[in-house]
């Protein structure tokens, strides 16, 4: 017997659809590299990409095909979202931070066919052109081009039909060691994950809200908010520049209420409210993710009478995994206690399950006692089951994703991330979390940035050294700085060494990279 409910296959056209419908009117702000501002809705969004459909089928461009974008955030790009999938295409988001053969690597694995990209771009656009082998046109967004490409179509057209488990969108991860990989999201996955984020616990999104999305459009499907944000019709604010007086200013003139970023975003945005003495009095719910948000930026936020969403996923999550959530006893707890909550990373919503396996045992599935750390998989109709190109294999049928997180789960579910699994340092047989030591460091006043990586020792395999950035004009010494690890972390985790540097480097998404800092440090030595 089959069911008595409509065909409504879930396709992510009916996103767009739904936001011109019923939100039409609603704006969509951005702010350019040139520092000029547009604005657009969710109606003239809609007609753009039906246009941009037309457009993309006079190139010859079908089902499946690959369309690259190479740009930041603003509304051309929010266009090319669904003007890709509307052709029955596959949008391929390319990072232009990665380096020249990342670059090279994934155009050409996708086999990208179509490349948009601003004109920032160029000089890179230019220098990889003749290593993209699969490429047949390229377009510019930002000198008249997309316009009058678009602009010859009339818009009277329909999206392409088809299954819901249909490709549509291609992320590639930056790949910490070999090739980047693929990540294939479908429209049912999509769809099943932009609705999801709409919840309270997520991403707490309606139609009043406004929303300043930091992450970029180019990283993780830009955490599913061009998605869900057409979901519940709310108004975008974008900015091509992630200059912190940029920013602010945009908060306080469009009214934002809702924000997103890594926490090195949250960092340099304090650090110009403070020499400046700028507010943010609109802003009322703040996603950190990417990376562990150090206690004080959370106490800063949540004391300014805003919400955090402490979140934790991944590409191959589409990222959702985890948020900070409120708990059900939140009133009862005290300011501190409800940062402790926040700290973590949170309970998965109705979608994702997670578990944990012994590090040295993969078998061997941890309790979640809220004291036993382990390996972090995950399983979910949003998380991937395999990487694009790449054969099935006997993990398919289980479909537990190893997340390369170490973790430990509480009892009431609640994410407590410790690691990486290649960034735990193993002293003596026994774990050391860098996130944990990172993190307290950063609470120390002169910190402004800190990193923790395991040094080979001749007695105990590894021990933990500190890389730290001081803030400008603070002075502190590493005696100082361990004398304040003592009071969070075990004696034992204490690092053997700090040593100050200008920078710490990081990678193209924006997260402290440990490969090259273990590469700088790579000649250090410890003795017994």
């Amino acid at each position: 017997m089959l069911g008595a409910m409509q065909d409504w296959d879930l396709r992510v056209t009916r996103l767009i659809d739904h936001a011109a419908r019923e939100h039409a009117a609603r704006e969509i702000v951005t702010h350019w590299a040139d520092g000029s501002e547009t604005r657009t809705n969710w109606a003239e969004v809609r007609r753009d990409a039906l246009k941009m459909t037309q457009a993309l089928r006079k190139l010859g461009v079908t089902k499946g095909d690959r369309i690259a974008t190479l740009a930041m955030n603003h509304s051309r790009h929010l266009v090319t979202w669904y003007g890709a999938v509307g052709v029955g295409g596959v949008l391929h988001t390319i990072n232009p931070r990665l380096f020249d053969d990342q670059l090279e690597y994934i155009a050409n694995h996708a086999e990208d066919q179509v490349l948009l990209y601003d004109a920032a771009f160029q000089p890179l656009v230019d220098r990889m052109k003749v290593k993209w082998t699969t490429i047949k046109r390229y377009i510019c967004f930002d000198n008249g081009e997309f316009e009058d490409w678009i602009g010859a179509e009339d818009g009277e057209t329909e999206w392409a039909s088809g299954d819901e488990r249909d490709p549509c969108m291609l992320c590639y991860t930056s790949g910490t060691t070999g090739n980047p990989k693929g990540v294939l999201y479908q429209h049912r996955s999509t769809m099943l994950h932009a609705i999801t984020g709409l919840q309270p616990a997520i991403f707490d999104m309606d139609a009043t809200t406004v929303m300043l999305p930091v992450v970029p459009m180019f990283h993780a499907a830009s955490w599913g908010l061009p998605w869900s944000g057409a979901a519940a019709g709310i108004k975008f604010v974008f900015s091509a520049v992630n200059d912190p007086a940029v920013l602010c200013d945009l908060m306080n003139r469009e009214k934002v209420t809702h924000s997103a970023g890594v926490p090195t975003v949250w960092l340099a945005t304090f650090q110009h409210m403070d020499a400046t003495g700028t507010t943010l009095p609109t802003l009322r719910h703040a996603i950190i993710g990417g990376s562990a948000a150090p206690r004080f930026m959370l106490e800063r936020l949540m004391q300014s009478g805003v919400n955090v969403a402490h979140a934790w996923g991944m590409t191959e999550t589409s990222p959702i995994g985890t948020t900070g959530a409120k708990t059900f006893d939140w009133a009862d707890k005290d300011f501190a206690g409800q940062v402790d909550i926040k700290q973590m990373q949170g309970r998965v919503p109705f979608g994702v399950e997670l578990r944990c396996v012994d590090l040295d045992d993969p078998a061997k599935v941890l309790l979640r006692d809220g004291q036993t750390s382990g390996a972090l998989q995950v399983r979910g109709p949003w998380v991937i089951k395999r990487y694009f190109k790449a054969d099935a294999d006997a993990t398919d049928a289980e479909q537990w994703f190893d997340t390369g997180d170490v973790a430990i789960l509480h009892p009431d579910g609640t994410l407590q991330l410790t690691d990486r699994t290649k960034d735990v340092i193993k002293s003596g047989g026994e774990w050391i979390s860098s996130v944990e030591l990172e993190n307290a460091a950063m609470s120390h006043p002169a910190v402004a940035e800190a990193a923790a990586i395991g040094i080979y020792h001749p007695k105990w395999d590894e021990r933990p050294i500190l890389v730290v950035v001081k803030k400008a004009g603070a002075e502190v010494s590493g005696d100082e700085i361990k004398a304040h690890l003592a009071q969070s972390v075990a004696k034992w985790w204490l690092p053997d060494a700090v040593e100050f540097v200008d920078q710490i480097p990081h990678g193209g998404t924006g997260k402290v990279s440990k490969k090259d800092l273990r590469e700088q440090f790579r000649e250090y030595t410890l003795t017994d």
